[in-house]
């Protein structure tokens, strides 16, 4: 506070912008050391927002039939597969993987919230890799081997099982079981009590942001690849298209992505919690007795 800042008759300032209360200060401190993490994760959520989408339309250009009775999968329930596996590997890390790794690290989740996130994106590149080479392989056998029909809307409907999209959406839940869950657990223990809400909220906000930037990515392209030798990447029939390669560019997007989260992760701090505060305290003080006992025994 200077001389020529006034304040209230309450007491408090009377021109916010000039002064602020040290709460305000590390409120904005907390908001501006989780960004980059945050910028990360948004673009981390455009792969699984991505595999929300396109795995439908690659599921009704595919053999959706179950078994001999003639019954077809609907392409949309495809997504079920991604919860799935997001809900058993949930189960698995809590019951398995955390406590096998807690006697290696002696962390009590096992890994920390940074490295939790850090794998989700390492599994959210695995996912795009798989789907590219997955959707390489169905376009090859609808252009070479007879197809089982025409869907309608879209195109000829290849021979390749839709079965084999199956594990680009496991990679998917498994993506969002390390990074969806450590990203709230991390929003919720590096901001202050009174900033829980604003927490709550930032993960969502990433999730839309995301959403933005997907619908920017998808545009872009087929402004760019409409009129170009190979054709629009993302046509409508996906069997004229190129979505291999739309895969495949997100893989790359998604590796730079990971680097840049990884040099993010090297420099962060972590917040102290007042758990941690008080074990310091007890700590120091355990120590400061030990020293002044071993003191007097000199004496």
């Amino acid at each position: 506070m200077t001389p020529e800042d006034k304040l209230k008759p309450d007491g408090t300032a009377s021109d916010p912008w000039n002064l602020c209360t040290m709460q305000q200060v590390e409120e904005v401190k907390c908001i501006v050391r989780v960004i980059p993490i945050w910028l990360a994760c948004a673009v981390y959520y455009l792969a699984i927002t991505l595999q929300m989408t396109y795995p439908v339309f690659q599921a009704l250009q595919s053999d959706r039939r179950l078994g001999s009775g003639g019954f077809k999968i609907p392409g949309a329930t495809y997504v079920v597969f991604l919860m799935s596996g997001m809900t058993v590997f949930i189960i698995f890390y809590d019951r398995v993987l955390v406590p096998s790794l807690r006697r290696v690290t002696w962390l009590d989740n096992g890994i920390t919230l940074l490295q939790r996130i850090g794998s989700g994106i390492f599994f959210a590149l695995l996912s795009l890799l798989v789907s590219g080479f997955v959707e390489e392989r169905r376009r090859a056998i609808a252009l070479t081997k007879p197809t089982l029909g025409i869907e309608p809307r879209a195109g000829e409907i290849s021979a390749m099982s839709a079965m084999w999209l199956i594990p680009q959406l496991v990679l998917a839940g498994i993506a969002e079981a390390f990074a969806a869950v450590g990203q709230m657990e991390f929003y919720y223990k590096q901001f202050p009590e009174n900033m829980k809400s604003f927490a709550g909220s930032i993960f969502y906000v990433g999730a839309g942001v995301s959403s933005y930037l997907a619908s920017f990515l998808i545009s872009t392209v087929h402004k760019t690849t409409e009129h170009s030798r190979s054709g629009n990447w993302l046509a409508e029939d996906l069997n004229k298209g190129k979505l291999d390669y739309f895969y495949f560019m997100l893989t790359g997007l998604m590796f730079v992505n990971m680097v840049y989260f990884l040099l993010m992760a090297k420099f962060y701090r972590y917040k102290v919690t007042n758990d941690e505060a008080n074990s310091v305290i007890k700590t120091n003080e355990e120590e400061t007795k030990e020293n002044q006992q071993q003191d007097k025994s000199y004496v």
